[in-house]
């Protein structure tokens, strides 16, 4: 079907992917129109931005929307209300992609400016910038769980980013070419992506692998999707739809769709439905998946969505992890004083009011606006019982926090800015830090690492604040609700440090010590290089010339982080290479040189080279904490004594 949605140029679309059967149009002419696929009239064309719209996404339960202009600026419209909800200013370039959180009021947005912002749509507030690609973000996807988001670019590079910690968790590479699409399996640690260099990739999300990759087609993959059960990934090619696994990498089927440039896709009773736009111009495209193979086992047109799938053999889903989603029933608000507080309530601001007059959502079609939009039977709306991570601070000019690379911080546990620059009227809504050690708003120069408790927590942090002292008595499931909201934060940092020396340790049993420590090294935590290290440093016979080139940069690390146990750490390992490899590098960089080619003497030469001038510039951080007292000083002195060689 096709249909005339814009004045000018159509530059985005996209689908609902509740009812599959939503479409939002953005276009040159800076308006945001809403269709169902199965009908031809226009049913809302909402307005406010003042250049093109080049970003649309829809929420999963399809009552907001929300689009990014050519200017940078993002709008948050309420389907429901008919008005806007949010404009959301921040971007310095075009808004290049767009995704709602799976169960918050959280959106992320992509730019040329090359940053992806993080947004509470309920107070108007960015909450983290990530930054790390080098070109335009083309794509987003939040996790099932909602924990993590992915984002595809220009650069080559598919990322993936932990919102709870803000920072980078693993840089993808592989993809030759522009990074169109990015989309995460339903249900297992998998993640998909699809490039302008024409090839689908399968990266699995616990070993940040690649688990296969499938060159077949001889144009750029536009979008993917998975199959709701997750046995199989369709990909949306120029006029052709293909149906593909990935344990191993095939291609069950091969559907030609008429449908050029497809630019979404989206599933529903059994249909795939799949859009695409020229000009000003919108077609809808529909293939019938009951027709269409997606498994080597099952014949041939007998897919049905409403009866059991045997999975193909090998799926590799019994090996690989699930997503724990957290509950998204509706329930009465376990927090009567977190959801009353001021705090909490928005009042329209002068700005608001001004959007709102200049914004306006158009009903060209009552009838259907009201069968879809304003549903008889009412709807729980309420968010659910654990949000994915706390809400931001009130919005204060310059608190937007920003994700470094890790290329850029001393210390990865510190990569979050620190938190007393933003004041938060709750302690509850400060954001979590995903490391080994608490987060302090004190911070003093060096955490010991020998203490009784947490250092900067009290009770009444974990307890709701309250007006009166009159209202001090909580009830104790709210208590207890408060309390359970840094348990899971506390499980989700655990489970993950654990997960990362599981495959850790998984590398060093199928390999050797120095594939383990370029493992923990490229997890990028150091929390697991401390550990890995605390093993090593006591059985000094592990250690090789190949090590120290690995370790080194680690240790300068190390020594200059704010936690004890990682500077005594930095300390042993500094000390046992010191002891063992300083003299045998100093002899071979001052050996005269060998007549001939010596092709092991050349590769050791380079080694040497390189741990001296590692060594070189550790130096210039022990020379400067040698001046310390108490066991940390007389420790920087010993190795001050050991490095004298060097200078």
């Amino acid at each position: 079907e096709e249909i005339m949605a814009h004045s000018s140029n159509v530059s985005s679309v996209v689908l609902g992917k509740g009812s599959g059967r939503m479409l939002a149009t953005g276009g040159d002419d800076c308006r945001v129109n809403i269709w169902s696929v199965s009908k031809p009239n226009c049913i809302m064309s909402l307005t406010g931005h003042t250049t093109p719209i080049e970003s649309l996404q829809v929420n999963p339960n399809e009552k907001l929307i929300v689009a990014g202009s050519r200017s940078g600026s993002i709008r948050v419209w309420d389907l429901e209300a008919a008005k806007v909800l949010r404009t959301l200013p921040g971007h310095k370039a075009n808004i290049c992609s767009l995704h709602f959180h799976p169960f918050g009021s959280f959106v992320a947005s992509g730019s040329l400016d090359t940053n992806i912002k993080l947004w509470d749509v309920r107070r108007k507030g960015c909450i983290f910038t990530f930054k790390g690609h080098t070109e335009a973000v083309r794509c987003l996807r939040f996790s099932p769980d909602g924990k993590w988001v992915a984002s595809a670019a220009d650069d080559h590079t598919v990322k993936l980013w932990d919102l709870t910690a803000g920072k980078l968790m693993f840089e993808f590479t592989g993809h030759t070419g522009p990074v169109n699409v990015v989309e995460f399996h339903p249900n297992e640690y998998l993640l998909a992506s699809g490039s302008s260099d024409r090839t689908v990739r399968f990266w699995d999300l616990e070993k940040f692998q690649v688990v296969s990759c499938i060159e077949e087609e001889a144009t750029p993959v536009r979008c993917v999707l998975f199959s709701p059960d997750g046995c199989c990934l369709y990909s949306g090619f120029q006029d052709s739809l293909r149906v593909y696994g990935w344990e191993p990498e095939r291609c069950f089927d091969v559907v030609l769709v008429n449908w050029g440039k497809v630019a979404d896709l989206s599933i529903s009773n059994n249909q795939l439905i799949g859009v695409s736009f020229a000009q000003s111009t919108v077609s809808s495209f529909v293939v019938d998946l009951s027709r269409v193979p997606k498994s080597d086992s099952i014949p041939h047109g007998l897919i049905r969505d409403d009866q059991p799938l045997v999975p193909p053999t090998p799926t590799g889903s019994s090996l690989r992890r699930i997503y724990d989603r957290p509950s998204t029933s509706c329930s009465k608000p376990q927090s009567r004083v977190k959801h009353n507080s001021e705090s909490e309530r928005h009042s329209p601001s002068s700005e608001d009011d001004r959007d709102e007059k200049e914004s306006k959502a158009e009903i060209q079609n009552q009838e259907d606006y009201r069968e879809i939009f304003q549903p008889k039977n009412a709807i729980c709306r309420t968010p659910p019982r654990s949000e994915p991570f706390p809400a931001p601070p009130e919005d204060e000019p310059g608190t937007a926090k920003e994700a470094v690379k890790p290329s850029q911080a001393a210390d990865v546990q510190t990569s979050l800015p620190k938190q007393e620059l933003v004041r938060t009227p709750d302690p509850v809504q400060r954001p979590p830090i995903a490391s080994s050690t608490s987060l302090t708003r004190t911070e003093p120069s060096v955490i010991p690492a020998a203490r009784n408790e947490p250092i900067g927590l009290k009770a009444s942090d974990f307890l709701p604040a309250v007006k009166n002292q009159s209202q001090t008595e909580l009830v104790d499931e709210e208590a207890m609700s408060q309390i359970r909201k840094g348990h899971e934060t506390m499980c989700v940092v655990l489970t993950s440090r654990h997960k990362n020396l599981d495959a850790v340790r998984a590398v060093w049993s199928t390999s050797d010590i120095k594939n383990s420590l370029d493992s923990a090294v490229a997890i990028n935590d150091l929390s697991v290089v401390v550990d890995l290290l605390n093993i090593v440093n006591q059985k000094p016979s592990l250690w090789k010339l190949d090590l120290c080139t690995i370790v080194l940069p680690q240790i300068e690390k190390l020594l200059q982080s704010k936690y004890e146990s990682y500077v005594q750490t930095g300390c042993t390992s500094l000390k046992l290479i010191l002891q063992r490899f300083l003299p045998l590098i100093t002899d071979i960089l001052a050996a005269p040189p060998s007549v001939g080619v010596d092709i092991s003497r050349e590769e050791r030469l380079h080694k040497c080279k390189l741990c001296y001038k590692q060594l070189k510039n550790i130096s210039n951080v022990v020379k400067n904490k040698s001046g310390l007292s108490g066991r940390h000083g007389s420790a920087f002195r010993e190795l001050l004594l050991l490095m004298a060689v060097l200078d």
